[in-house]
C-alpha cells in the first residue's frame, strides 16, 4: 500500500484545513487508518484514528471535538476534517495503514504517507 498524504498549508488559528490520504497498490478496507503528527523536536503522535468499516474512530484528548476522521473506501481515501485550529497544532501530519484498529503506536503501523505540513498562526 502506498499512501499519498495531501491538504496541508497555513491557516490562521480558528480555521479549518481539510487533510486527504490517498491509497494506492491495493485496496485498504481491510486495513485501520491513523493520523499521526510530528512537531519540530518533538516525536510523532498519534491523532486520529478510524476503524476498517469506518464505523468507529478514535481521537487524542486534545484534538477531541475539533478534529473528525472519515473514510470512503470506494476512493482508497480518508479524510481529516480539522476545525478551530491552535498554533500547537503545528506539525507535520502522517497518514498510516495497518492491521490493529485504534492503534496508538507508530510500531503498529505497516504503511505511511510522506507527510503534509499544517501551520497554523496565531
Amino acid at each position: 500500500v502506498q499512501l499519498q498524504a495531501s491538504g496541508g498549508g497555513l491557516v490562521q488559528a480558528g480555521g479549518s484545513l481539510r487533510l486527504s490520504c490517498a491509497a494506492s497498490g491495493r485496496t485498504f478496507s481491510d486495513k485501520a487508518l491513523g493520523w499521526f503528527r510530528q512537531a519540530p523536536g518533538k516525536e510523532r503522535e498519534f491523532v486520529a484514528s478510524i476503524s476498517w468499516g469506518g464505523g468507529s474512530t478514535y481521537y487524542t484528548d486534545s484534538v477531541r471535538g475539533r478534529f473528525a476522521v472519515s473514510r470512503d473506501n470506494a476512493k482508497n481515501t480518508v479524510y481529516l476534517q480539522m476545525n478551530t485550529l491552535k498554533p500547537e497544532d503545528t506539525a507535520v501530519y502522517y497518514c498510516a495503514a495497518g492491521a490493529t484498529q485504534h492503534a496508538i503506536i507508530v510500531g503498529e503501523y505497516d504503511y505511511w504517507g510522506q507527510g503534509t505540513q499544517v501551520t497554523v498562526s496565531s
